[in-house]
């Protein structure tokens, strides 16, 4: 056991002394967001009352990775399997590059293989909530539209 600062836990993970998956990476990208815990605490009381929003993530298949897609982007179904009893399956052929540069909306996990990560989000997150810090664990760069 270690004990972490998220932007520490961030940089472990991409120098692959530990691994986490995709909606803990999101999670420690939130995180990353707040300079102390009572920052942390200050905002999570401020919008405790706001409300969630229950999510699935869907996974896109690409020719040379993954795209974990969350509510609000543009490729996100309309509805969604929750359950997973549908056993939907989206594929593409295209590569997550090609993916990213002709999208426009992202509120998305690209996931090259399992230690490399990244986070792009380009919405407004509901109810008052924070998005995360748009973090990549390569040096791939899809923000020209972002």
């Amino acid at each position: 056991f270690q004990w972490s600062s998220p932007p520490e836990a961030i940089e472990r993970f991409k120098s692959q002394e530990i691994w986490f998956p995709p909606p803990q990476f999101y999670e420690f990208c939130r995180l990353c967001n707040f300079s102390s815990l009572r920052e942390l605490h200050k905002f999570s009381s401020a919008r405790a009352l706001e409300g969630c929003e229950r999510w699935m993530p869907v996974m896109l298949s690409a020719a040379d990775g993954f795209i974990q897609l969350l509510p609000g982007d543009e490729l996100y179904p309309e509805d969604p399997d929750y359950t997973g009893e549908k056993k939907i399956i989206m594929s593409t052929e295209k590569k997550v590059e090609e993916l990213m540069k002709e999208g426009g909306i992202f509120h998305r996990v690209v996931i090259k293989n399992i230690n490399n990560l990244a986070i792009y989000v380009n919405i407004q997150a509901k109810y008052k909530h924070i998005n995360p810090l748009m973090i990549n664990c390569d040096n791939s760069d899809y923000s020209s539209r972002l």
